[in-house]
């Protein structure tokens, strides 16, 4: 979990903009990317868990490995 140390800047007495450290913001751009970065796997395996696959050993045979 990161902890993060927000400054908060309000535009007409209302919460406008949340300011964070550049550490900070470099973590939470690490984190979306990791999460995007597994949601687009986990994507693709779904669209291939139906494809056809080959063991190792099958491959090996074939090429005379």
């Amino acid at each position: 979990m990161i902890t993060l140390h927000p400054s908060i800047l309000e535009r007409d007495g209302k919460k406008a903009f949340a300011v964070l450290p550049y550490e900070e913001f470099e973590k939470v751009k690490d984190e979306l990317e990791d999460f995007e970065d597994l949601r687009d796997l986990r994507k693709a395996k779904a669209e291939e868990s139906a494809a056809q696959t080959i063991s190792l050993s099958m491959v090996r045979e074939e090429l005379n490995v």
